[in-house]
Formats: C-alpha cells, sequence, structure tokens
C-alpha cells in the first residue's frame, strides 16, 4: 500500500457516500450505512469531525477511501471531551496502518479542540484494534457501560 493521506470530509462527495455505503457493512452487520442526508448533517454538524483515509503517492490523492473514522468533540460540565466512534477500514487495507493514521489525526484534532480525554469502545473481538488502542496510550477503564434503546 502506498502512503496514506488523511483528511476531514468537508463536503459529500459520490465516492465518500459510496465509502460509506461499502464501509459501514463491514463495521456493523445491524446498522445500515448513512444515505446522503444523514451524511450531509455529520459532515455539517460542528461537533463532529469525519475523517477519511486515502491512498496517496507523492503527496497527491489519488485512490479510493480506505477507511473512515468520526471524532465528536463536546464541552461538558466538568471540561472539553472527545469520542471516536465508528472506525472502519477496509478488509482490503487493514493490518497497513491505516487505522493508527485516522486515530492518531483524531487525536491531535481533539488536542487542537481542547479536549481533556478522548475516548472509545472496542469490542473485545477487534483484537487487532485493542491493541492497536493500546499501543497509542489508550487505557482499558474500569466502568459499566450502559446502552438504552429508544423505542
Amino acid at each position: 500500500m502506498g502512503a496514506l493521506k488523511i483528511t476531514e470530509a468537508t463536503e459529500v462527495t459520490d465516492d465518500l457516500e459510496e465509502a460509506l455505503a461499502r464501509l459501514i457493512p463491514q463495521l456493523s452487520r445491524s446498522s445500515p450505512a448513512p444515505g446522503r442526508p444523514q451524511i450531509e448533517e455529520m459532515v455539517a454538524a460542528p461537533s463532529t469531525m469525519l475523517f477519511v483515509a486515502r491512498l496517496a503517492v507523492d503527496g497527491e490523492i489519488t485512490g479510493d477511501i480506505v477507511g473512515t473514522l468520526t471524532l465528536v468533540v463536546f464541552r461538558i460540565p466538568t471540561a472539553v471531551r472527545a469520542w471516536i466512534e465508528d472506525v472502519v477500514v477496509d478488509e482490503s487495507a487493514r493490518g497497513r496502518g491505516v487505522g493508527e493514521a485516522l486515530t492518531v489525526e483524531a487525536l491531535d484534532r481533539a488536542r487542537v479542540a481542547g479536549a481533556k480525554t478522548v475516548e472509545l469502545t472496542s469490542r473485545p473481538s477487534r483484537e487487532e484494534a485493542n491493541r492497536l488502542y493500546q499501543r497509542l496510550g489508550f487505557e482499558r477503564r474500569e466502568t459499566n457501560v450502559y446502552r438504552y434503546e429508544i423505542p
């Protein structure tokens, strides 16, 4: 794989829509890929940053989107916090540094935004991803994570 170029999606393009339609099913079998209106909403949201990874040669973007990551930065009473969600790397590009490059970019952007912490969750079965997060300095927390499904 060539070099990677990580950018923030600032507009919705056909290739972004096609990439999410291809990548999201690789992340979750139960969640449908977002349609163009949902992607537009995400890109326009001031607290949400959608990062994309593309192949690059000599700094020029040359290929398809091979990964995405969503970073949400928000203010709560105790600090500015950030959350990483929906990190997905195309099956054809896994193990080649795409997830790391996306995560490092998200951490840098969270730092610039003044975030005190960045959190994420990862299923235990995603062994490679969990090793990556630990290698980057994420620490596993002793906590209860609760989910409430809105009927």
